[in-house]
């Protein structure tokens, strides 16, 4: 399996890239939130990747990190969900926002995704919440839900209240210091 290339940037469209590696040029299906990271064209890059094999087709999906891999992974290992809708999911929010979303039941984000209404979003919801749970990483799940919920009571949109939320600290654990984090966010977009 190939898991794993490192050359140099081709080509890119908003769906896919090409490397070139050792002189074989890779198509590789990428998200949105890949799509950030990529240097200019003929810079170099390194991607983990999941080759995806169907019928009539191989399909390469590139990753920056291995958490992203993971978690796409876990995506197409739900019944009904292919490598188009992971890739989708991936290209909705950065990783760790989709993870504490998930976690914390919000299905708005999963919602976005072409194909995947609300029966599908929560059946994620379902399938993964005890899986991140499991990692450690997403205990505060539940506390950024409720900031969203109480900077959206205060009169800010949910969107602005999310943006918010996802600059504040790593520091900011506690309900009140996430909080008190966006709403000093929110007042200089305000001020």
């Amino acid at each position: 399996m190939i898991s794993h290339l490192s050359g140099t940037l081709l080509f890119r469209t908003s769906r896919y890239i090409v490397i070139d590696v050792g002189g074989v040029g890779y198509k590789i299906f990428i998200s949105s939130e890949t799509q950030k990271l990529l240097p200019q064209k003929g810079g170099q890059i390194r991607l983990f990747t999941h080759l995806y094999v169907r019928e009539s087709a191989l399909e390469l999906y590139g990753f920056p990190t291995m958490a992203e891999l993971e978690f796409f992974e876990m995506l197409i290992a739900i019944s009904g969900i292919g490598p188009r809708s992971a890739i989708g999911i991936l290209s909705v929010a950065p990783l760790d926002l989709l993870k504490r979303a998930i976690a914390s039941g919000e299905t708005a984000y999963l919602t976005k995704v072409s194909g995947i209404g609300k029966k599908i979003a929560e059946k994620i919801m379902i399938e993964l919440r005890d899986k991140l749970a499991g990692e450690g990483g997403d205990a505060g799940a539940g506390g950024f839900s409720d900031a969203l919920d109480a900077l959206v009571s205060l009169g800010y949109s949910t969107k602005e209240a999310r943006e918010a939320l996802q600059k504040t600290s790593k520091d900011a654990e506690t309900l009140d210091q996430k909080i008190k984090e966006a709403l000093q966010i929110l007042g200089q977009y305000h001020a």
